[in-house]
């Protein structure tokens, strides 16, 4: 009887165990879940396309690191003098993308100068159908910009007439300050993809002339 008795209690303090330790993985899970949702998934409520339904969520996820909270932001200037247009995300952290697209008198070859001449960092290209890409990183800032020539009805009739190269320019920079993303080509593609789909956006916007049929993606830089 006592032998029986023990086993009992052995049993009801084993089961005990089993189902307080249950109970403190369920409670752990969701207090694990809930902490990644309410502070680390603040990327993923963006739209499923910021910046008008421009460029795709899951290339600023790419690029900036977990937030509690993400806000974009975009908008057009529109004037005799000036067509630009601009996209921002900017996190909880303080990590941002920020982008400039604008409609500019500038050559190919006087666009690639500049990058050279104004940044001592290395700096990669692709090009494909005319149009140009470029990227560069440092230790807490990630650029990347492209080029697509443009005749557009923004531009004055006096410009015209002096037969200047006019391009679409996109600019766009990444800073990071906290949990740093993989740099190389791992950060700087998405990089370019996002200043891509700005300048095929702006292509349209500015109603550019010769119509075209933009490849899907760039060519893909190289691991180094």
């Amino acid at each position: 009887m006592a032998e029986n008795r023990e086993q009992n209690v052995t049993q009801y303090t084993l089961k005990g165990f089993v189902a307080s330790l249950a109970v403190l993985c369920l409670v752990g899970c969701a207090g694990w879940f809930g902490y990644v949702q309410t502070f680390t998934k603040g990327l993923e409520r963006l739209p499923a396309k910021v910046c008008e339904n421009t460029v795709e969520r899951d290339l600023v996820i790419q690029v900036l690191p977990p937030a509690r909270s993400a806000e974009e932001w975009a908008g057009l200037r529109n004037t005799k003098y000036d067509f630009t247009f601009q996209c921002q995300v900017v996190t909880s952290s303080e990590s941002s993308v920020w982008g400039r697209i604008w409609v500019q008198p500038v050559s190919k070859a006087d666009w690639l100068e500049r990058f050279r001449e104004s940044r001592d960092e290395k700096i990669v290209r692709v090009s494909v159908d005319g149009v140009e890409a470029l990227a560069q990183f440092d230790a807490e800032d990630a650029f990347s910009a492209a080029y697509v020539p443009c005749a557009s009805p923004a531009i004055s009739s006096y410009d015209a007439s002096r037969n200047k190269d006019y391009a679409v320019i996109a600019e766009v920079s990444a800073s990071v300050y906290e949990n740093r993303k993989p740099t190389g080509a791992t950060l700087r593609q998405p990089l370019t993809d996002i200043a891509y789909q700005l300048t095929k956006h702006v292509y349209k916007l500015a109603k550019c002339k010769p119509s075209r049929d933009f490849p899907e993606e760039l060519p893909r830089y190289e691991d180094e």
